[in-house]
């Protein structure tokens, strides 16, 4: 057995755990004694936030946690964006942190798949800025 993980939450959060949605009605502390897959409500992306490519590989990889007997199917479109990132040339270090992500991924760790793409989520708006600045300066 694994080390106990103790989640502090407030009420009316919600935590999702194997799949399983929970809610509590006042603050509580949980404390895991085994391993379990689990994404606190503060972690969720919802679809309109996904504005970006690791933003959106995010939102992918969220939905195999929350949804994990659907993971498979959502795998493909992971893989997808994963590639159209790496072919766009983001540079070494995202590069770097999302193969390491592809091999959590594979290891059947979506859970530092995220904690790897929320660590990208600066750059990654940084470079659709930059973009999005060029494009207005050859217009303009």
């Amino acid at each position: 057995m694994s080390r106990s993980i103790n989640l502090s939450l407030r009420g009316h959060e919600r935590i999702f755990i194997n799949g399983a949605v929970l809610r509590v009605d006042r603050k509580v502390t949980i404390e895991l004694l085994n391993d379990a897959t689990f994404l606190l409500e503060a972690h969720v992306l919802q679809a309109e936030q996904a504005t970006t490519p690791i933003r959106q590989l995010y939102f992918i990889a969220q939905a195999m946690l929350i949804d994990p007997s659907n993971a498979d199917r959502v795998r493909h479109a992971y893989a997808e964006v994963d590639s159209a990132i790496v072919a766009s040339d983001p540079g070494v270090d995202v590069t770097s942190a999302l193969a390491t992500a592809r091999s959590f991924l594979t290891a059947g760790r979506p859970f530092e798949v995220l904690r790897i793409l929320r660590g990208l989520f600066e750059a990654d708006a940084s470079r659709a800025a930059d973009t999005a600045a060029a494009i207005t300066h050859r217009v303009a």
